[in-house]
């Protein structure tokens, strides 16, 4: 019996899926096999199933890293109305006696799958007790959260590694599942969560069900007035996308004025409005709900019909992350962007973070030559939040300081060598991210398929136009032959460094540069200048 029979006859037996796709079987072949997997995938088909079905055919429970507890319960009672082995939960919201159980049952063997928070995670003692348990397998679900680039940014999953080391790396694979992530976020990922040699999947990137258009506007009076109009009048139910708390509160109240049942949706909710507003947006008594990004994860309603983003999202990967919200049964929705130049200043303010040098000099001499925790810098310093989170992550991508079992130890540099590094770093990160602002301007600006141009910021070439586009409507679209240079084709540019070419057409090359973000090229300008060259690989 081969291992991909072992695979196709468990996956059946215990879930009732009768065939695997090639990439679901490649991904689990490789947890098999005991290699690290990045797997990006839409909703809906079928990531979870690369950790779940070789889980059953390895030794020892699977850890399972989740942000949302609603997203935890889900896969839970999808677990438990399978064949598959009992799945529990350690979590806040339980009480002590029902963490009690879960615990119980993971060390008697009566459940297969654990699910945590990346921030239980770093608690000690629950890193201490998973350690004695022998894991065979460790999960990280919505893996973009790891990534400052990424949509969803959660501090807490810039620890998960140094707290999977601690549970006791070895040769437990590691699985980090995502439905959205640009190549820049799939590099990150792997990084913050030092993959080792992942396989890496990405596929199907195109929701042909989803009609892509954008329309501008020079006054914000005028593009309010065409969000509400729109929100009116589309059939639902849908999404409105704002940037700010007082923006989606006041749509929603506008909305409520025309008889829309619609409800806001933001950060600053309490715990139990934001479950009344999913329950009822879920349960169909809200028609539209108007929010901030802070509305996203754990949304699992298949019919929604449209999403109009109010203002420019911070990058294509979170318009591609919301939009993809609609459709989702399969049946045709729009997504439309209201599009004004002058809100990209906002994006553009979200994308320049810069390093605090007086911060990162602080935290070195801190860290000294002693390990240090988080928890114990948090206090010498006096320091909470991001900032320190963030010139820690800086200081460790420089090499400044580095992460052991018992906490961070710092180098043997200067300090001044080490912040030197350190800002170097986040330069780089600041020129890339500011890309992603210009790349974001040009999926509004232009007048080809917008599919087309989308699809080519996550790297995948789409050579006919999709023919449910604004950009399509408006003009005949030609099919843009094959790109001058092969996708994927590492090179070296004279000033901008190592790239790799994500999209192109015969006369023009988009490139991802590792520290200079996305650029396009002109063919014959890189031809006359001889400034472009691949590298052999």
């Amino acid at each position: 019996m081969t291992m991909h029979h072992d695979l196709d006859a468990t996956a059946e037996r215990l879930f009732g899926w009768t065939e695997l796709r090639p990439e679901q079987r490649d991904a689990m072949q490789a947890v098999l096999d005991r290699r690290d997997v990045l797997a990006v995938m839409p909703t809906g088909s079928g990531k979870s199933a690369i950790y779940q079905v070789p889980a059953t055919l390895i030794d020892g429970p699977t850890v399972v890293v989740s942000p949302l507890i609603a997203l935890q319960q889900d896969q839970i009672d999808a677990l438990r109305d399978s064949g598959a082995p009992d799945a529990v939960a350690i979590n806040s919201r339980q009480g002590a006696a029902e963490n009690d159980d879960s615990w119980e049952a993971i060390r008697a063997g009566r459940a297969k799958y654990l699910f945590v928070s990346p921030e239980q995670l770093l608690k000690d003692e629950l890193v201490t007790e998973l350690a004695g348990l022998g894991i065979g397998l460790i999960v990280v679900d919505e893996a973009h959260c790891v990534s400052a680039w990424g949509h969803d940014f959660r501090p807490g999953y810039l620890r998960l590694a140094d707290a999977i080391e601690r549970i006791g790396r070895g040769d437990v694979p590691v699985v980090a599942l995502t439905a959205t992530a640009s190549p820049i976020v799939r590099g990150d990922i792997a990084d913050h969560l030092r993959l080792r040699d992942p396989l890496m999947i990405a596929a199907g990137f195109d929701r042909p069900e989803i009609r892509l258009e954008v329309l501008t506007f020079q006054e914000e009076q005028r593009k309010h007035a065409a969000v509400l109009d729109a929100a009116a009048d589309l059939p639902g139910p849908g999404l409105v996308y704002t940037a700010t708390r007082r923006e989606a509160e006041a749509y929603a109240a506008q909305l409520r004025e025309r008889g829309v049942t619609a409800a806001a949706y933001h950060a600053g909710l309490r715990a139990s409005e934001k479950d009344a507003v999913h329950r009822g947006f879920h349960d169909g008594e809200y028609s539209v709900v108007t929010a901030t990004s802070a509305f996203g994860m754990g949304i699992d309603k298949p019919d929604v019909r449209f999403v109009l983003h109010a203002s420019v999202p911070d990058s294509l990967d979170s318009y591609y992350q919301q939009i993809g919200r609609a459709g989702r049964d399969g049946d045709p929705a729009v997504a439309r962007l209201f599009f004004r130049a002058e809100d990209l200043s906002l994006a553009k303010f979200f994308a320049s973070g810069s390093a605090d040098e007086k911060l990162l000099g602080a935290v070195f001499r801190a860290v000294g030559s002693a390990p240090k925790r988080l928890k114990q810098l948090r206090e010498d310093l006096g320091v909470r939040g991001r900032a320190l989170t963030h010139s820690v992550n800086l200081l460790e991508q420089a090499a400044a300081v580095t992460s052991t079992a018992r906490g961070f130890v710092a180098g043997d540099g200067t300090v001044g060598e080490a912040v030197r590094r350190a800002v170097g770093i986040a330069e780089a990160a600041e020129r890339v991210d500011k890309t992603r602002v210009e790349m974001l301007r040009g999926y509004a600006d232009t007048t080809d398929c917008r599919r087309r141009n989308l699809l080519a910021y996550f790297g995948e070439h789409l050579g006919t136009p999709c023919g449910n586009c604004d950009g399509c409507e408006e003009t005949d679209q030609p099919d843009t032959g094959d790109s001058a240079l092969p996708l994927n084709t590492a090179v070296n540019h004279r000033e901008w460094g190592h790239g790799v070419v994500l999209d192109g057409e015969p006369d023009r090359v988009t490139v991802l540069f590792d520290e200079y973000g996305y650029r396009t090229l002109s063919m014959a300008a890189v031809e006359e200048a001889e400034v472009l060259q691949i590298v052999d690989r």
